[in-house]
């Protein structure tokens, strides 16, 4: 009995936190599960899909919904359920690829500015205020251009354009944990910087580093949309929802749902990551202020 009470007492808190979660936010429980869902929608693609997607059958252009193709197919024949779910793959790799960079170049620089303030603090924000200063598309579209066309180089300019937000979130949250007693107890035993970073500052700066994550990937998916449909994202015949919004546009009059249907993808998904993004956010305060009391 005694073990299972001590098991019972260990997972009740992390329990209580999550049931507290969904009822304060609700919304944002909603949005995970959806999210949940598109990631296995991505993962089990090949499964879930009933036709290959590139394939074009050119008779059977602009079918309408139902039969043998759920969603119909696009100008080239090719089955467009099929397609937005392998496009929901592209979608989620690219964005993670974007907000995979911006955490690799923002939240080192953001400890590290954090952690040692001064000149050092000063010219690391000098930095990324300029890259801030830059306009993300065309900063986007430079990069692009040098390196070559291609989803991967497409998303790591955009991934460079998001940095100094990750930046700013991280040396914000650095520079209050820096302020607490426990951490300058630490430096005046000796503790080295490392150990003072990763032991005691990192644990308190990743719940902000991850609701920006869930905000950034939101922007992500619109801005790999907004790439492919402008031809500097996926190389066709590839399926995203920007490249299948691009492709629709030429029949818009005469087949509205090619064009509306990998829209509301994009939105759904934007407002998901949005909506969870600020539950988490909101949820953090609500901690913050209870800490306080």
């Amino acid at each position: 009995m005694s073990t299972q009470a001590a098991q019972s007492a260990t997972i009740t808190p992390g329990r209580g936190r999550l049931r507290g979660f969904v009822r304060s936010e609700p919304l944002a429980a909603v949005a995970f599960v959806y999210l949940f869902l598109i990631v296995l929608a991505a993962v089990f693609a090949p499964v879930l899909a009933s036709h290959d997607p590139n394939a074009q059958q050119l008779m059977q252009r602009l079918q309408p919904w139902g039969g043998d193709h759920v969603l119909g197919t696009d100008d080239y024949g090719r089955d467009v359920l099929s397609r937005l779910i392998y496009g929901t793959r592209v979608t989620l790799q690219a964005s993670a690829v974007a907000v995979g960079v911006s955490v690799l170049i923002g939240v080192p620089t953001g400890l590290v500015a954090g952690y040692r303030k001064g000149i050092v603090d000063a010219a690391l924000s000098r930095i990324f205020d300029g890259l801030m200063s830059i306009p993300g598309l065309i900063l986007a579209l430079t990069i692009v251009a040098v390196l070559g066309p291609g989803l991967t180089n497409a998303m790591a300019a955009v991934g460079l354009i998001f940095a100094p937000q990750f930046f700013r979130v991280t040396r914000a949250a650095t520079q209050e944990v820096m302020g607490e007693t426990y951490i300058e107890s630490s430096i005046s035993i000796g503790c080295k910087p490392t150990r003072v970073v990763f032991k005691h500052v990192m644990p308190n700066v990743v719940p902000a580093i991850l609701v920006q994550v869930s905000v950034a990937l939101g922007v992500a998916v619109s801005a790999e949309a907004s790439l492919s449909f402008l031809g500097l994202g996926v190389e066709a015949p590839t399926a995203s929802w920007g490249s299948m919004l691009s492709t629709s546009a030429q029949t818009m009059t005469i087949a509205p749902n090619m064009v509306w249907l990998p829209g509301l993808m994009i939105f759904s998904v934007v407002l998901a990551f949005t909506l969870l993004g600020e539950g988490m956010r909101r949820a953090l305060v609500a901690t913050g202020k209870n800490d306080d009391d």
